[in-house]
């Protein structure tokens, strides 16, 4: 039996763990911008981790429920209400058919996930259910969700314990200021020495342009560029490169003015000269960053990241054995 959507809330879409394998076709991976809390919410509904959810940004939406069922949200905080009554994040809860969930606003984060026992159960597009609205891939007709959709929901096999939750301690979530740690790149010698020490002494501030394409950084010093002789580039602008494949999570600083870190959606390649990469393990965090939101960027080294993400792998086995 499907669910109703009865309002969207701001920007709703499908999401699951990406579709890999077509990043040099120019398709990104896509998939969810926080992915712990994607697999949180699903193991506490008994879904393989990788099932199809809905990623709420900001506002909520509200959904009728045509079968009793179970559900969890985690992720930025944003509180459900099943039938009005304020229900606890990170948690199994039991919704009943008939009944309707909504939200209240956001107390921290930007995004929430929201698992249904079963996954969601839109078209496989390439390998996944994740909407790449830009594509028109995945989700409801390659679109975010809207008020009158029906979301099918899967077949249902694993085993739920109501009330379940995740310990607080295991809900990572941005500092204050957020700091994200940076591995400097290929084109780090294109700036002045002093500019990339200044780069991660300043403090910086998320603009509000920040999606799921990348996020964009304000505040800081501009970048002084190491002088070259034109013709360089794409283009006159010191900040221009010939072409360059874009890893996820990569720095590039048009004009060397504001930074941008490229997310989910990103495009595979371009002109631009990228300083540096934002570690794996740090990448869910730039998903519930929101606008204003004032963040360090921290220089570490390949050690460094790769035991940042051997302990988030740790992170998400605890998560996995608390809920077993």
């Amino acid at each position: 039996m499907p669910i109703n959507v009865k309002s969207a809330g701001l920007a709703t879409t499908i999401q699951d763990l990406g579709r890999p394998g077509y990043y040099h076709l120019g398709i990104p991976m896509g998939g969810a911008m926080d992915r712990l809390a994607l697999r949180a919410a699903n193991l506490l509904v008994g879904n393989d981790e990788g099932a199809a959810c809905l990623e709420a940004v900001f506002m909520g939406p509200a959904l009728e429920f045509t079968q009793d069922t179970w559900i969890a949200v985690t992720g930025g905080e944003l509180p459900p209400m099943i039938d009005g009554e304020v229900q606890e994040t990170w948690t199994t809860l039991k919704i009943k058919k008939g009944q309707t969930l909504t939200f209240d606003y956001i107390r921290s984060g930007a995004r929430a996930y929201i698992a249904v026992a079963g996954g969601i159960d839109t078209p496989l597009a390439l390998g996944s259910r994740s909407t790449y609205a830009i594509g028109a891939l995945g989700g409801v007709d390659g679109r975010a969700i809207m008020a009158g959709d029906s979301l099918p929901i899967g077949a249902h096999s694993g085993s739920v314990k109501e009330g379940a939750s995740v310990p607080e301690s295991m809900r990572r979530a941005p500092g204050k200021p957020a700091e994200l740690r940076v591995l400097p790149g290929l084109y780090w010698h294109r700036m002045t020495e002093a500019a990339g020490e200044q780069f991660f002494k300043d403090t910086w501030k998320v603009a509000l342009e920040a999606d799921r394409m990348g996020y964009r950084f304000q505040g800081g010093t501009p970048v002084e560029f190491v002088d070259r002789e034109p013709p360089f580039g794409a283009g006159s602008d010191p900040s221009n490169i010939t072409d360059a494949c874009y890893p996820y999570g990569s720095i590039q600083i048009p004009g060397g003015t504001e930074p941008i870190v490229l997310h989910r959606d990103a495009v595979s390649g371009g002109g631009y000269f990228m300083m540096g990469t934002v570690i794996s393990a740090d990448m869910d965090l730039i998903g519930q960053l929101q606008p204003h939101t004032l963040t360090k960027f921290i220089k570490v080294n390949m050690h460094t990241a790769l035991s940042a993400r051997r302990d988030r792998a740790a992170l998400i086995q605890s998560i996995r054995d608390t809920l077993r």
